[in-house]
């Protein structure tokens, strides 16, 4: 390394025991603090529900789904703590993967694939997710995490059926990545 330049080598991951035992914490502080344990897609919900009463305010009013997010009109539901929690997320990764020089612009994939398949099944598996995530009435935060930390059954089966499902795709999208 030349006199004054940076040494921009990425830093080696974080141990994963001690990121879990940190993560059980954050769990616990939030049902410490807040009453309720982590999540993600009710901030998705809320900011959707949001922008559906600044375009149809009387759709917004009288659908049940979109009441439960708005709340009952005397505070801003961008207020909410979970949009925070949300916004923490993104900047708190961003500032980690800036400060271990890993943020780059790249497209992990493997050799047998195109940047823009890898795009097309990474969307669609996100939609899939995100349609999931609305059914069971939980992201995989709060169901797996929450759910788990509070033994509900539908958490566990939740764990379950992502990675009974996570192996059996795997075999077939393999060759994806050899």
């Amino acid at each position: 390394m030349v006199h004054g330049e940076k040494n921009l080598e990425p830093k080696p991951y974080s141990n994963p025991y001690v990121v879990g035992v940190g993560l059980g914490l954050v769990l616990l502080a939030a049902f410490l603090i807040m009453g309720r344990g982590l999540g993600a897609s009710g901030a998705i919900s809320t900011i959707v529900s949001v922008g559906v009463e600044k375009v149809a305010p009387v759709h917004a009013t009288q659908n049940n789904f979109y009441k439960e997010y708005l709340g009952d009109g005397t505070t801003n539901p961008l207020k909410d703590w979970l949009i925070f929690e949300v916004i923490g997320v993104v900047v708190g990764g961003f500032l980690s993967g800036s400060l271990a020089h890993r943020i780059k612009r790249t497209t992990e994939k493997g050799p047998n694939v195109s940047v823009r398949t890898r795009l097309i099944y990474a969307f669609t598996g996100g939609i899939i997710m995100g349609f999931g995530a609305k059914l069971a009435r939980g992201c995989t935060s709060g169901l797996a995490l929450t759910g788990g930390a509070l033994l509900s059954v539908g958490g566990w089966a939740f764990m379950f059926a992502v990675f009974g499902g996570g192996y059996a795709v795997a075999y077939f999208v393999r060759r994806q990545w050899l």
